[in-house]
């Protein structure tokens, strides 16, 4: 099914240059928070993602996030980061990341969306006109029944997508 195949697949957010990104005309990186950025409603970045969105911002690339939890957690992991966010941003739907690449003045073609979740966040980017969609391995499994069952609907996606050879730049041997 293409709409939930990634364009790209990474080991970690903090594994992608930049340069991919100019390399791809992208200009505005629309980043998924839990499992991306941090573990699942963790305040803190995981190790190495400050450094790795300074990187991305010395390179002239604009950032944000673009999460389905509520404000109240957002808030302030955006804030901590120096990011502006959209919470409650109802992925896989892409009227909020549409609305996002209209206020930071890109278009779809321009934009990249990055996640963890085959149904929320590259199903959103792959919905978005032009975008490019990027997988990256969850930081960790969550606990909960809900996620499980999420993730066990995506595994035989990710095998088979897996063994398509030259789809993804980085990671899939991670996988």
């Amino acid at each position: 099914m293409a709409l939930f195949r990634p364009d790209y697949w990474f080991p970690r957010v903090t594994a992608i240059p930049g340069s991919f990104f100019i390399e791809k005309g992208v200009r505005l990186i629309l980043l998924d928070a839990d499992n991306t950025l941090t573990t699942h409603n963790n305040p803190e970045p995981a190790p190495g993602v400050t450094a790795w969105l300074e990187e991305m911002k010395a390179a002239g690339l604009r950032l944000a996030i673009l999460s389905n939890n509520n404000p109240r957690r957002i808030a302030p992991f955006a804030g901590k980061l120096g990011l502006p966010f959209a919470a409650n941003g109802a992925k896989p739907l892409p009227f909020r990341a549409a609305a996002a690449c209209r206020e930071y003045g890109a278009r779809g073609r321009e934009c990249a969306l990055v996640g963890d979740q085959l149904f929320t966040d590259i199903l959103c980017g792959n919905l978005l006109p032009g975008a490019v969609s990027v997988l990256v391995t969850p930081i960790q499994l969550e606990d909960g029944e809900f996620f499980r069952f999420k993730r066990k609907l995506e595994k035989p996606l990710l095998q088979r997508y897996q063994r398509r050879p030259g789809v993804y730049v980085k990671g899939k041997e991670d996988f």
